[in-house]
């Protein structure tokens, strides 16, 4: 195949899906073990839109779950389903083993949430609203709340109305975690906040889980705040799930590599090149001034030494990818572009589409 196809179909889903999508839930199930959160075949749809297509992942005890996607990719109905909000169409989520749906009362008793868009009632005070979810944690702890409003500058007795987007956020959290939860789910919980929030609110979590080693599903758009905390990560696109796999063996797998253009205007014609980037699974190229640039899939050092020898000079560089710019490679769009939550997703650009590397 000349480096043409290979690019060409490098476009197919095939070629961005890890190896490992679902290979977490599958484990726990072999085990038999019931991770703190899991996902198995989930389906929603609304009438013909299919929201959410097949999803499995899971949890591990004590680690840190993200999952990331594009507005629209379907993470908001996973969330409602994973909370018991709403029912899947098929498959099912599951919370400790038992399934959230049929147990969410008693469920939601271990499991702390930072919502996508804070729902307090707007004239009930911080304070008030501690002694509203009191009533419902056997575990509920008053000190520790009270700290964290004192180490947030929370205004204890203001309408909650009145606080600022980033008060409202930290009194949210301050309440997820009084109750002593043994499960955090945020939903996106620092959208909208301005750096200085967003950091102390990440500060946060990042104190909890070397405090308590509590276990974490988030979604956010915050990747470089993510690629700090998390352990796994999960792409949705389109409602399926791309990517499903620990971040460190996602960043080594996943790189990029630059050819000058002398280097690829030598190996235009260099079938022993299109091999070798071929078996590197280019996944995205872009031309620039001074040469071509690709994002590969299957990063491996035998196969880019390879690479090295083909091409003019070995001129060719390969170098890492932050969260960020691995979400961009898999997706072809910015992760914080708007689009309406759970619309169905415009047709993934920016994908390798032909059209040789080797042409500059």
């Amino acid at each position: 195949m000349t480096t043409t196809g290979a690019l060409a179909a490098a476009a197919a889903p095939s070629h961005l899906l890890s190896p490992t999508v679902g290979a977490a839930a599958a484990a726990a199930a072999a085990s038999g073990a019931a991770p703190p959160l899991a996902v198995e075949a989930m389906t929603v749809r609304y009438g013909r839109t299919t929201a959410v297509d097949r999803v499995s992942l899971a949890l591990a005890e004590g680690g840190v779950y993200a999952l990331l996607g594009r507005n629209g990719a379907g993470k908001s109905s996973l969330v409602r389903c994973l909370l018991g909000q709403q029912r899947a169409t098929a498959g099912f989520a599951r919370i400790f083993g038992r399934d959230v749906w049929r147990h969410r009362a008693a469920l939601m008793a271990e499991v702390g949430v930072v919502p996508e868009q804070p729902d307090a009632p707007p004239g009930a005070s911080a304070r008030r609203l501690a002694r509203l979810c009191r009533r419902l944690y056997r575990g509920w702890d008053d000190d520790g709340f009270e700290q964290r409003l004192r180490r947030f500058a929370v205004p204890p007795e203001l309408p909650f109305g009145r606080l600022s987007k980033g008060q409202q956020r930290h009194v949210t959290l301050a309440l997820a975690l009084a109750g002593g939860p043994r499960l955090l789910i945020l939903d996106d919980p620092t959208l909208g906040l301005d750096a200085v929030a967003r950091r102390a609110f990440f500060e946060e979590i990042v104190g909890e889980l070397a405090d308590r080693g509590i276990s974490i599903f988030l979604t956010s758009h915050e990747l470089p705040a993510v690629e700090r905390i998390a352990e796994r990560v999960g792409i949705l696109d389109g409602g399926r799930l791309l990517v499903d796999e620990d971040l460190e063996r996602l960043k080594h797998r996943l790189r990029r590599i630059r050819l000058p253009r002398a280097a690829a205007a030598g190996s235009a014609t260099g079938e022993a090149a299109d091999a070798a980037l071929e078996a590197l699974a280019p996944l995205r190229r872009e031309t620039r001034d001074w040469g071509v640039e690709v994002v590969v899939g299957a990063y491996d050092d035998r196969r880019f030494e390879r690479l090295r020898a083909a091409v003019a000079g070995g001129a060719a560089t390969v170098s890492s990818l932050t969260l960020e710019e691995i979400f961009t490679a898999l997706v072809g769009h910015d992760p914080a572009a708007a689009a309406p939550a759970d619309a169905p997703a415009a047709a993934p650009a920016g994908r390798a589409t032909g059209g040789s590397p080797w042409q500059v």
